[in-house]
């Protein structure tokens, strides 16, 4: 087994209201994904593979990293479609989509909730289907050569935790809105298994003129 480090992606359209306009960083999310790619360089964090999703936000966010590392594009490392679920909930439950950044909190747990229990009927997957594609591209990954960056979103890497650390379904959804833009976590070989050795961290924004990009959306 190789080690895998994940990478959420930079800060994507903070003002969007569906899917197709959110995938694409704001001009803050290429500024910390280049800063990421300083940081890795400079402190010779040696990688072998590289990996995305198929969105733009995933493939812009390599692109500013610059690793020199040619990407494997698989989809199985996409983003789940908030958007999507959020308007199902809506039309199914009566449950409003958030008008506000500060409802997106109290929002979010209620999505996968009704996700997970199979109360969603206008979603392109099922929880149980998620959940299984991360497994099973991250089992993939692990079984190549050398250490693996993954370049991709926080639902995905919430998911990842939720796998490895036995989550419930409110754990994972406190897990994901914690996740910074373009924070590292990793996975390490201990034992036969993965242990989660890193989450969040953002040693490329701790500089005090840096502490503007500590984004969450």
């Amino acid at each position: 087994m190789s080690h895998i480090t994940l990478i959420r992606h930079g800060q994507a359209n903070t003002h969007a209201t569906d899917e197709a306009s959110y995938d694409r960083l704001s001009p803050l999310g290429r500024q910390q994904s280049a800063w990421l790619g300083d940081h890795m360089r400079a402190t010779h964090q040696t990688h072998t593979r590289l990996y995305t999703g198929t969105l733009k936000r995933h493939r812009q966010t390599a692109e500013a990293m610059n690793t020199g590392l040619n990407a494997t594009e698989d989809a199985r490392l996409n983003e789940l479609e908030y958007f999507t679920m959020a308007q199902a909930l809506e039309a199914e439950h009566g449950i409003s989509a958030p008008e506000d950044p500060s409802q997106f909190v109290h929002h979010f747990p209620k999505v996968l909730s009704h996700w997970q229990d199979d109360k969603l009927e206008g979603v392109p997957e099922r929880f149980s289907a998620f959940e299984s594609r991360i497994s099973e591209a991250l089992t993939e990954i692990g079984e190549g050569s050398g250490p693996a960056l993954v370049v991709t979103s926080g639902g995905l890497i919430a998911m990842t935790m939720r796998l490895h650390l036995g989550l419930d379904v409110s754990a994972m959804a406190n897990v994901a809105l914690a996740i910074f833009n373009t924070s590292m976590h990793r996975l390490h070989p201990i034992g036969g298994t993965w242990s989660p050795v890193l989450f969040n961290a953002i040693p490329h924004l701790e500089a005090p003129d840096r502490h503007h990009a500590h984004t969450h959306v």
